[in-house]
């Protein structure tokens, strides 16, 4: 069925949307208003401002991976085969993956269209294998898919939710997922600092 494999795809895809692209927009607002500023010099560490920022989005984006799945089960008939703690836990991995990412790209956007396009822009859809399969892209195409975290997110989902299998036969997907997260957080918060460029 179709279903079954475009309901992980829907849910990489749109956890990525909407946490990135809402935490980057929402951090280059208060630069377009001038408020980072006064929220800069304020007692407050910058860590906690960036806390504040992303916590709404995580909730939001909890809620929204809940509905799919409860939608998926319920309405679409797609089976959740594997373990649903392994799957919220990737899961807990990606969305903090999108909502570093989101920092990131907040941090090199000064408006927010820019940080927009940006979002809109990357790959996902086409480089993920939501749509293609991967295997049957050009080589370029699949080497440059590697730096895509949406696609380990999707081939983890797909093998938990349809095929069942156990948490060791996505432990490549959660390391790479992991890597990704560490690396893009710890670029992202190096830039965030007091200074606005």
């Amino acid at each position: 069925k179709s279903a079954y494999n475009f309901v992980p795809a829907i849910m990489g895809m749109l956890l990525m949307l909407i946490c990135a692209m809402m935490t980057s927009i929402s951090i280059v607002r208060e630069k377009e208003r001038g408020t980072m500023e006064v929220l800069l010099v304020s007692p407050v560490q910058p860590f906690m401002i960036i806390l504040a920022k992303a916590i709404p989005y995580l909730v939001l984006a909890f809620v929204i991976l809940v509905v799919i799945l409860s939608m998926a089960a319920t309405v679409l008939g797609v089976p959740v085969a594997g373990s649903l703690f392994w799957i919220m836990f990737i899961s807990v991995i990606y969305i903090l993956l999108a909502l570093a990412l989101g920092l990131f790209i907040s941090n090199i956007a000064q408006t927010q269209l820019v940080a927009l396009l940006m979002v809109l822009l990357m790959p996902i859809v086409m480089l993920s294998g939501m749509i293609f399969p991967i295997e049957s892209m050009p080589v370029l195409l699949q080497w440059i898919s590697t730096v895509i975290p949406t696609r380990y997110y999707i081939d983890s989902m797909r093998k938990l939710m349809i095929m069942g299998v156990g948490v060791e036969q996505v432990m490549d997907d959660i390391a790479i997922l992991l890597l990704m997260f560490a690396a893009i957080t710890t670029f992202a918060l190096m830039k965030f600092n007091k200074r606005l460029a």
